[in-house]
C-alpha cells in the first residue's frame, strides 16, 4: 500500500519500529492450537516447542504502548507542521494524561479483582494488555491464527482450566462466532455459573464507527468494564 501511494513526501511512522526491543513475540502457551510444519500434530502439553517467531502486532491493546505512539505521532505532525507545534504539543500532553489515568484505573482494577487469570474461547491478540498488569492467560489461538475450529484436546483442556481456576468467564474477541466460547462453557462442570463476554481488539472497528463517535479511548474505556466483570 505504501509503495503504491501517490504521496511521495507521506510520513511514515511504525508502531512496532517505536517500541524497538519492547516489542514481544507471539507467545504459544499450554493448551493452545497452533500452525505445525512438517505434519506435525498439535502440542496440547507445553508452550515449549520450535516454531517460527512472529512478531504479535496487536501493540495498540496496551495503554502504555498507545502513550508512547502518541508522542511519537504528535511529535511528527508537529514537525511537519511548524506554525501549530504548540497546539499539537498541548494536545499530545493532554491525550497521554488522559490514557495515564485510564491505565491507573486497570491497574486498580485487577488489583481488586479476585481472579488473575484470563480464559479466551477465542484468538487472544491481548498480549499486550495481559503483560501490563501481570495477568496470566489461557486461549484457543494465538492472536493472529486463521483457525477456526478447536481440537476437542483444546476444548477439554481450556473447560478443566475454567473449573480448576473456579472461573465464571469465558472471553470472546468482537464478532457474532462465539461457538468455541460456548462449547467450553457447555463442557466445563459449573456450566451453568458462566458468563460469555466479549473484548474488543478495535480489529473490527469501522469509519462509520468513528463517526458515530467511537474511539480508542471509548472502546478502552468499555474494555475495562469487561475485564472487571472476568475478574470478579
Amino acid at each position: 500500500m505504501l509503495a503504491q501511494t501517490k504521496n511521495k513526501n507521506m510520513k511514515v511512522i511504525g508502531l512496532v519500529d517505536i517500541l524497538g526491543d519492547q516489542a514481544k513475540a507471539e507467545e504459544v502457551v499450554e493448551g493452545m492450537e497452533h500452525d505445525q510444519e512438517d505434519g506435525d500434530e498439535h502440542d496440547h502439553e507445553d508452550g515449549d516447542h520450535d516454531h517460527e517467531e512472529e512478531i504479535d502486532e496487536h501493540v495498540w491493546l496496551s495503554l502504555r504502548n498507545a502513550q508512547a505512539f502518541v508522542k511519537a505521532i504528535g511529535e511528527a505532525v508537529a514537525a511537519l507542521d511548524p506554525p501549530n507545534a504548540d497546539s499539537y504539543k498541548a494536545n499530545t500532553a493532554a491525550y497521554t494524561e488522559k490514557l495515564a489515568a485510564l491505565d491507573a484505573e486497570y491497574k486498580t482494577a485487577v488489583n481488586e479483582g479476585s481472579k488473575k487469570t484470563l480464559l479466551f474461547g477465542d484468538r487472544f491478540p491481548f498480549r499486550y494488555l495481559v503483560d501490563d498488569y501481570e495477568l496470566k492467560y489461557y486461549a484457543a489461538f494465538v492472536g493472529c491464527s486463521a483457525e477456526t475450529e478447536a481440537s476437542f484436546e483444546t476444548i477439554a483442556f481450556l473447560a478443566g482450566k475454567v473449573d480448576e481456576l473456579d472461573l465464571h468467564t469465558i472471553i470472546t474477541i468482537e464478532g457474532k462466532d462465539h461457538k468455541i466460547a460456548e462449547t467450553i462453557a457447555k463442557t466445563a462442570k459449573n456450566s451453568k455459573d458462566i458468563k460469555i463476554v466479549s473484548l474488543n481488539s478495535i480489529q473490527g472497528t469501522t469509519a462509520k464507527d468513528a463517526e458515530n463517535g467511537t474511539t480508542y479511548y471509548s472502546i478502552m474505556q468499555s474494555n475495562l468494564e469487561v475485564l472487571r466483570e472476568a475478574l470478579k
